[in-house]
């Protein structure tokens, strides 16, 4: 439940050795490289390789031709595979052009298919006539036009009165009537705009000789040839295929591998003959990392630890159990911790699902939840979905402890009956004394959950060696001194009757406290040592730090009372399901009555649960990891293949 351990591996060695050594970086699987001229103050002789990585266009034209192709492309991770790579360009080369050939080859087919239906389709809205287009075709002195004409037009054309607007129906369906036009190549203009503004529209006829019935024949038989050419080219291409699929993959694994690899050398400086690589791998992985390395000769690598490389940053590796990696979801949301940060996932775990249970308690509704979740992630893959199933548990629980049953409060009477020996519910939210509970419960948990990332902040700012932050913060040591005693003595006074707030009580563990926050800057400089540690002005100094300091005192009561939304969401629960009760007893029937209470607990579930959902995360991001956490650290990520979609 932490950062895990990191190591900054840093390869120098010849240039003829640099392939060599970014294709083990690579295969490895563990290597994330980070930009060597921050290593080293002296860079003057240091240059960029800035290599245009040559793969990447083969390997988008590879996947192309094989996806317009309809074949689709897997990495598989090459094994034995020895060809240079330029062998490898070589292929895809040969196997893009094979796919573009076999390509053309279906899309003329389809295209003359296309054709050949289409002929078909216009000549057959003049199956019947007597046309004989033979004749027609002869015709020196008139032009003929084919098309079909709304039903509509036929009467308006009937009006119109003019000898050469002849138009000769042949066949007809629901909207418009299929036929022809004739006139005079001199008149042609004028009559084409007459039809035009009867809406008209042409068709491409194809010059043809005989009856429509005799050209559909042809038409037919070259339809026949045109499928048979389509099925043999199909053939082919499945007999191509067949053969070369094997090979087609070694081949595209081995370029998906060659286009991620050379990222590395993005990273890679040349110094006079040598290069110089530098990147971090993760502890663990020391001793499988350098043996392969020492297999390479001419190169030289050096180790440090991660907690010695600080002021570069190293990258983060969450390492957490199966249920709290779920809530790393969240965390990364917000930011990775630095790698000498504490991972705040453990308490996100836990706060989010405990708090997320007692403000979504219902056993039924709870239920609902898990199970929409786990769907979600099962079928799209969600993260919160994941995150929900535990969430719904936990809303069960909770349920269950307040007896509610998708709202019915009665519902688990006999089981508490038969488990306890009592009549009534564990907890009766909305009786008088069970909501002041829940006023004061909310409240305790807000007041536990702030110490609790205060001491976090303790610890992870001396991690840091951040001494102001560590002993005079607000969520330092001086202010836990002060919220948990001021705290403490108040419910000790106010609820317990125990008068422990005394001069002494108050001097030692409140006002002390106070004034170390007050003096938190000159005193943090004094700690770290450094000589100038007063302000420029003392005065300005004074008004600032006061106004830091109210609005420190004004933050514990605010984020402790912000808590109170837990408890709030507890009797909202209750209230919104009274409501959807109150309005199936209006309803009515047994029929409406269920329709009502199935409905209003959707409406209830989702809303609740998105409101829910969002109040937690707030009280998680505000009130808590605005204590201790910074968030600005940078993930792990090692250089592997992308596993490419077709």
């Amino acid at each position: 439940m932490s950062v895990k351990p990191v190591k900054a591996i840093s390869i120098i060695g010849m240039m003829s050795e640099l392939d060599k050594v970014i294709k083990f970086c690579g295969d490895s699987g563990v290597f994330h490289p980070d930009d060597a001229m921050s290593f080293y103050s002296d860079t003057k002789d240091f240059i960029p390789l800035n290599d245009k990585n040559p793969f990447s266009s083969p390997l988008q034209e590879m996947k192309n031709a094989a996806g317009m192709m309809g074949f689709e492309l897997k990495y598989e991770k090459p094994e034995n595979f020895t060809v240079s790579d330029s062998g490898v360009l070589k292929y895809v080369k040969f196997i893009t052009k094979k796919f573009g050939e076999l390509l053309n080859d279906r899309l003329r087919n389809k295209q003359e298919t296309d054709d050949c239906l289409r002929k078909i389709e216009q000549v057959g809205h003049f199956v019947g006539s007597d046309i004989d287009f033979t004749e027609i075709n002869k015709c020196k002195y008139i032009t003929p036009s084919f098309g079909r004409l709304p039903k509509e037009s036929m009467n308006k054309l009937a009006k119109i009165d003019n000898p050469y607007v002849l138009f000769i129906p042949c066949t007809e369906d629901d909207t418009h009537c299929w036929g022809a036009y004739f006139a005079p190549i001199i008149n042609k203009e004028d009559i084409d705009r007459i039809f035009s503004s009867l809406y008209f529209e042409k068709l491409e006829v194809p010059k043809i000789a005989g009856t429509p019935e005799q050209y559909l024949k042809t038409l037919d038989g070259e339809l026949r040839e045109l499928k048979e050419k389509g099925k043999e080219i199909e053939k082919r291409i499945n007999i191509f295929w067949t053969a070369e699929k094997e090979k087609c993959m070694m081949y595209y694994s081995k370029l998906e591998e060659l286009e991620s690899y050379h990222v590395i050398k993005r990273y890679v400086y040349k110094y006079h003959k040598n290069f110089i690589l530098i990147g971090w791998i993760p502890a663990d992985k020391e001793e499988y990392f350098t043996k392969r390395l020492d297999d390479i000769r001419s190169i030289e690598y050096s180790l440090s630890d991660g907690k010695e490389e600080l002021k570069h940053s190293p990258p983060v590796i969450l390492k957490n159990p199966p249920f709290i990696k779920l809530y790393e979801f969240y965390v990364r949301m917000y930011g990775l911790p630095n790698y000498d940060e504490i991972d705040p996932t453990p308490m996100v775990a836990f706060t989010y699902t405990l708090f997320f249970g007692i403000m979504f308690g219902d056993m039924g509704q709870g239920l609902v939840v898990a199970i929409v979740g786990a769907l979600m992630w099962k079928l799209k893959k969600m993260e919160i979905g994941r995150i929900l199933v535990p969430c719904g548990i936990s809303g069960m629980i909770f349920g269950f402890l307040y007896g509610s049953v998708f709202g019915f409060e009665e519902a688990l009477n006999p089981v508490y009956k038969a488990l306890f020996g009592i009549d009534g519910k564990l907890v009766e939210v909305m009786e008088p004394e069970t909501i002041n509970m829940i006023i004061y419960g909310s409240v305790a948990l807000g007041f536990i959950a702030i110490a609790i990332s205060m001491l976090l902040n303790i610890v992870s700012s001396f991690r840091r060696h951040d001494m102001e932050s560590a002993l005079f913060g607000a969520n330092g040591i001086s202010g836990f001194v002060f919220y948990v005693s001021l705290v403490f003595g108040l419910v000790c006074t106010m609820f317990l009757n125990i008068p422990i707030m005394n001069t002494v009580y108050i001097v030692v563990l409140i006002v002390i406290p106070l004034i170390l926050m007050f003096m938190r800057e000159p005193l943090g400089k004094l700690c770290s040592g450094r000589k100038k540690w007063q302000p420029e002005s003392w005065g300005e100094y004074f008004m600032q730090s006061f106004f830091e300091l109210f609005e420190m005192c004004l933050s514990y009561v605010t984020n402790t009372m912000s808590f109170l939304r837990v408890g709030a969401y507890i009797l909202v629960h209750a209230g919104m399901m009274l409501v959807v009760f109150t309005l199936a007893e209006m309803v009515g029937g047994v029929v409406g009555y269920t329709i009502v209470v199935i409905i209003g607990n959707g409406i209830v579930m989702a809303l609740e649960a998105l409101l829910v959902a969002i109040q937690v995360l707030r009280l998680d991001y505000y009130e808590i990891f605005s204590r201790f956490y910074i968030g600005e650290g940078r993930e792990f990520n090692p250089i592997t293949v992308k596993k490419s979609e077709k």
